[in-house]
């Protein structure tokens, strides 16, 4: 009798047990101990400030002491390094979070920039490079890493009856979830899963071979669900209106706002506060800024109106072209905003100062910001660093000489200081008395007005021999870790000649040319197009300090263009109250965002 065949059964596989010590996400070399490492803010300019204002609080901005009464806030740096230094101030403090932080790889912090006619990508920085290369180094580890971070000091900062909104796609967002609910607990820390459509189907998207993707989501999750602020909004019933099936008229609030497809156009545009456009997402093509990754101000609308009241303070850490603060500002809400790319920063100071009545508010950096990077970085050599960065090689036997690139002399100005005149002074003197005739002067920032007196120096000092050239230390350095590998860009201090003229207790100041001194970072096809004629093709932004006080940058006057005014004003007038002699700050930015400051002496 032949034996029956018995079918082979595979043995399932052993694995090793693995404890984990609570629900949550886990990832290789998962860090869940947070640096807070906390820096001064720096407050560097003050816009829509009354002088009424700016008088009173002077003594408290000399001595360094917070000023009293609130300024809203947008801050350029690294978001960990600011809200950790926001926690001693305030933690517990802020009523409602929206972040819109980057989706995936790509070229985030590029823009396009148009001069004359032709336009330009503007490639991201080192210092935004570097953000992407911490946020997707290890692929999704490192991404998860960053937002576990800020999201630890997000929770930080949220008030116990706060709001945080997390906008994504669906690359990211079952992570992002599974994080969020680590950290901020499950339902009914959770309250919903909001979906976003963003746009019309049309085009490519509308003949892809696939489900066509039309909508992110936006997570809402609170800090405490017994105190949360939610302020629903309904649509009043129009008169006369009788649900399905009943006699009887309906009573009633009227349709919850997020069941608008019940209610036809004629009706909704009944209700007075509530139209269509303010509960659908309209085109925003009259809010467009040209930054990549603008959200509509109705989305914005929709949540700050329903997880905040008037007061309540807002914050966006990735905020991109401000949507948030500029619906918040309209809304009558308190905000502060931040974001690595100065880009962003610039584009967001211009749109506030676009709305009517805008609040006073400050543009701060971190200070000793150079300091806490370098040592982060690992960098004990300072100055070989920098020459490294530079091209320059090292020198030894001098003073005040740090290097040599090519014919010309290297001097560095010391880690978060600034270059003084004094400084120059003893640099030239040092280049006359060895027979150097070039030098260039690198530093982090400069003494104001320095740039305007550096002939009379070199003349007074070297009798014209020596030719110094004052370099920006950009602060893109502070985010390389290998200076052998990684290109950065210096600038050159830009020329910018302004005009005055006093007539009575009047000043009339009028931009008559502006060049950038480092025109090689143009296009070619840019460069062929300038000519001395259209130097302000190249300026993007000028404000004006009509009284100076050696203190904070007070914005008293700006032009820019608009997509409605396309001509840059040249001429700026100011009437002073009293005479005497004022000093003038003028702040001229560039298409690549770089500062450039012109100090003058007017007498009225």
């Amino acid at each position: 009798m032949a034996k029956s065949k018995k079918k082979a059964t595979k043995e399932p596989a052993t694995s090793q047990s693995f404890s984990v010590p609570k629900l949550g996400l886990y990832w290789p070399d998962k860090r869940t101990v947070v640096d807070k490492t906390v820096l001064p803010f720096q407050v560097v300019e003050t816009v829509n400030e009354s002088k009424a204002d700016r008088d009173q609080y002077a003594l408290f901005r000399q001595s360094g002491e917070p000023v009293p009464g609130w300024r809203n806030k947008l801050i350029w740096g690294d978001n960990k390094w600011i809200m950790a230094s926001l926690l001693a101030e305030f933690a517990g403090e802020i009523d409602l979070i929206y972040i819109d932080p980057p989706f995936a790889t790509g070229a985030d912090f590029s823009y396009r920039v148009k001069v004359e006619g032709e336009e330009w990508v503007k490639e991201a920085s080192v210092i935004e490079e570097r953000a992407y290369r911490d946020t997707w180094g290890k692929g999704l580890d490192s991404y998860l890493q960053m937002m576990y971070d800020r999201l630890v000091l997000m929770w930080e900062l949220l008030s116990d009856s706060g709001s945080i909104y997390m906008h994504l796609d669906a690359h990211l967002g079952h992570y992002v979830k599974a994080l969020m609910d680590e950290l901020f607990g499950k339902e009914p820390f959770f309250q919903r899963e909001i979906i976003w459509r963003i746009g019309w189907v049309s085009g490519y998207k509308a003949s892809v071979k696939n489900w066509v993707r039309n909508h992110d989501t936006i997570l809402y999750y609170v800090k405490n669900p017994s105190r949360f602020t939610f302020n629903k909004k309904y649509v009043p019933y129009p008169p006369g209106y009788k649900r399905r099936g009943d006699e009887e008229e309906a009573v009633g609030k009227g349709y919850p706002i997020e069941d608008v497809w019940n209610a036809n156009r004629f009706e909704l545009e009944l209700k007075g506060e509530e139209s269509l456009d303010s509960i659908q997402i309209k085109s925003f093509s009259t809010e467009k800024t040209g930054f990549p990754t603008q959200k509509n101000e109705s989305v914005l609308t929709r949540i700050i109106k329903a997880s905040s009241n008037e007061g309540d303070l807002v914050a966006d850490f990735f905020c991109g072209s401000g949507t948030t603060g500029a619906v918040a500002e309209k809304l009558g809400r308190r905000w502060i905003m931040s974001d690595l790319s100065k880009f962003a920063i610039h584009t967001t100071r211009k749109r506030l100062l676009g709305i009517e009545g805008c609040k006073p508010f400050e543009v701060l950096n971190l200070g000793n910001y150079q300091k806490a990077k370098l040592a982060e970085n690992g960098i004990g050599q300072y100055i070989e660093f920098i020459l490294k960065l530079y091209h320059a090689e090292r020198v030894r036997g001098y003073t005040t000489l740090h290097g040599k690139k090519g014919k010309r002399m290297v001097h560095i100005g010391a880690v978060d200081s600034v270059v003084t005149e004094a400084e120059v002074r003893e640099v030239l003197k040092e280049c006359a008395a060895s027979g150097v005739g070039q030098v260039d002067i690198l530093g982090w920032d400069f003494e104001m007005g320095l740039h305007d007196v550096i002939d009379s120096l070199r003349e007074a000092v070297a009798e014209s021999k020596v030719v110094p050239r004052l370099v920006q230390i950009p602060r893109e350095v502070l985010e390389v870790r290998s200076p052998d590998a990684e290109e950065v860009k210096f600038f050159d201090l830009n020329h910018v000649d302004v005009e005055s003229k006093a007539t009575g207790k009047s000043v009339r100041l009028k931009l008559n040319d502006f060049v950038i001194s480092n025109p090689e970072y143009l296009p070619q096809e840019v460069r062929d197009k300038l000519s001395s004629a259209n130097f302000d093709a190249l300026v993007d932004y000028w404000a004006v300090d009509f009284d100076f006080k050696d203190d904070t940058f007070h914005n008293m006057w700006q032009s820019f263009r608009t997509r409605k005014r396309k001509e840059l004003e040249l001429a700026a007038h100011y009437d002073y109250e009293k005479n005497g002699k004022y000093k003038v700050l003028v702040k001229v930015v560039d298409i690549f965002g770089n500062d450039t400051n012109k100090l003058m002496e007017v007498g009225v």
